[in-house]
């Protein structure tokens, strides 16, 4: 991983994508949304979100 991988926490996912905590980890969990764990930390790298948008938008358009 870069030096420049930018980390996003549960809650700024939440408040990116409008959508609950739970539905967050909903995503990780089916691993659509990657994710990795600092100590007790959840974390999601910014370009996973941007792929899992950009997905997501390739299957509404399909």
């Amino acid at each position: 991983m870069s030096a420049g991988v930018e980390l996003l926490t549960v809650p700024e996912v939440m408040d990116r994508l409008k959508i609950s905590r739970s539905a967050v980890y909903d995503l990780i969990r089916t691993r659509q949304l990657a994710s990795l764990t600092l100590g007790r930390a959840r974390r999601i790298p910014a370009h996973a979100l941007a792929d899992l948008i950009h997905t997501r938008l390739d299957q509404e358009a399909a």
